[in-house]
């Protein structure tokens, strides 16, 4: 398995161990149909945090909002999506990720209440943040997979389960297009929150218990920090945290901005026409599931280099967007690809480091992940009002480019590309 290198590093960082032997799970303890479950609540969870893309025009008309402050809608979820990830995710390693789950989420129907029944900007904005910050239930239910998971099996289970979150990203955009078109933004939210109580009623029922307390539990406040001494002691950790930042900036200066275009001329596409195009990036759920086999195989490094090659082409027929579709599509696909092929790839090689850390770990490098995407957006729709839609493309292809050139400069490194000279 690659990483062994940094598995002995890991298991002597702060706080490393305090996860006990029973944590990890095995193939008894995750049927197929648990592994869809987890699939599917992840792809509803996140969802909540891309529901609003399409919908940036429509809420600003309907709360008088300017368009500096319609792009605080994003920019806070991903806010407080990266705020979670290091308060809440971490959690997982020394409670009941059952209990967990089934907490956050109902927690997380009260805020899409909150944000469906908005009467003015500030409420929409807070509602906003706080849906962000509990919709890292996400990465609860990854980190929970992946210790059940036997570790012969464990980049096919994340890479299935991951599918479940692009699958879920993507219906996001067609689903809130279509349903605002149809009833208003506002019902895209209550039907997420009807939604998400209703999968909480069935997780709580199927949901395996976790097989084991940890012998020595942590207070809240060594949790945290044995986080961030993992990120000190850990060489394959801190890159693959690099490579997950830069390639969601990319994944968000393109999907935070080509509404933008689309609802212009040439196109003047709809909401559910421009949320549509998100099924185009279907290809990414196959990607996700064929980089963790790949990875299961020790191929984790070549998975690595080709798809950030494939991230940096994708920028030039993005390019052509204005003038042809089809350009638009092919880049999509290439793009999505290459992103969850990565994105899979860091999960399984970071929570093969130290299982019994596993909420840390990922929680750890998905806000790497949430300030990527975050940047991107910030960036792109930044961009687009002053420069138009080339200099986004610039913007993704840079983030793209030092993606692959980080990679190309650690890959004969111990851990580099995966942490084995076989990758």
């Amino acid at each position: 398995m690659p990483g062994n290198r940094g598995e002995a590093a890991t298991r002597r960082a702060e706080g490393a161990g305090t996860a006990g032997p029973g944590r990890e799970g095995s193939a008894d303890g995750l049927s197929r149909g648990v592994v869809m479950l987890f699939a599917v609540a992840c792809g509803v969870a996140v969802a909540n945090v891309y529901f609003s893309q399409p919908l940036l025009v429509t809420m600003g008309h309907d709360l008088a909002m300017s368009p500096a402050l319609v792009g605080g809608v994003v920019t806070l979820t991903h806010v407080g999506y990266g705020f979670g990830l290091f308060l809440l995710v971490p959690l997982g390693d020394t409670a009941d990720r059952r209990r967990i789950v089934v907490a956050q989420s109902l927690l997380l129907v009260a805020e899409l209440a909150v944000v469906a029944t908005a009467p003015t900007a500030a409420v929409l904005l807070a509602g906003m943040a706080a849906v962000g910050f509990l919709a890292v239930v996400t990465q609860t239910l990854v980190a929970f997979a992946a210790a059940l998971a036997p570790p012969a099996g464990r980049g096919r289970v994340v890479g299935t389960v991951t599918s479940g979150v692009v699958i879920g990203i993507l219906l996001a955009r067609t689903a809130s297009g279509l349903l605002a078109d149809l009833a208003g933004w506002r019902a895209v939210y209550l039907a997420s929150a009807a939604l998400t109580g209703l999968l909480a009623l069935v997780l709580y029922r199927v949901l395996p218990r976790d097989a084991g307390a940890p012998p020595e539990a942590l207070r809240y406040g060594q949790l945290l920090r044995s986080t961030v001494t993992l990120f000190a002691r850990e060489p394959l950790l801190r890159l693959r945290a690099l490579f997950g930042l830069l390639v969601f900036a990319a994944f968000s200066t393109l999907w935070s901005s080509v509404a933008l275009p689309l609802s212009e001329a040439p196109y003047f596409l709809s909401h559910s026409a421009i949320g549509a195009l998100g099924l185009i990036g279907a290809a990414g759920a196959l990607a996700a599931s064929a980089a963790g086999r790949l990875n299961d195989r020790g191929l984790a490094r070549r998975t690595t280099g080709t798809a950030l090659a494939l991230l940096a082409v994708s920028w030039v027929p993005l390019a052509f967007t204005r003038s042809s579709l089809w350009a638009l599509v092919a880049g999509v696909v290439l793009l999505d690809l290459a992103v969850q092929a990565v994105h899979v790839t860091n999960q399984t090689l970071i929570h093969a480091l130290r299982p019994a850390a596993g909420s840390r770990l990922i929680g750890g490098y998905m806000v790497f992940y949430s300030v990527g995407s975050a940047t991107g957006a910030i960036a792109a729709t930044s961009l687009y009002a002053v420069a138009g839609w080339g200099a986004v493309c610039a913007l993704g292809a840079a983030f793209s480019c030092l993606g692959f050139v980080v990679w190309a400069l650690t890959r004969d490194e111990p851990g580099g590309g995966g942490g084995s000279r076989r990758t």
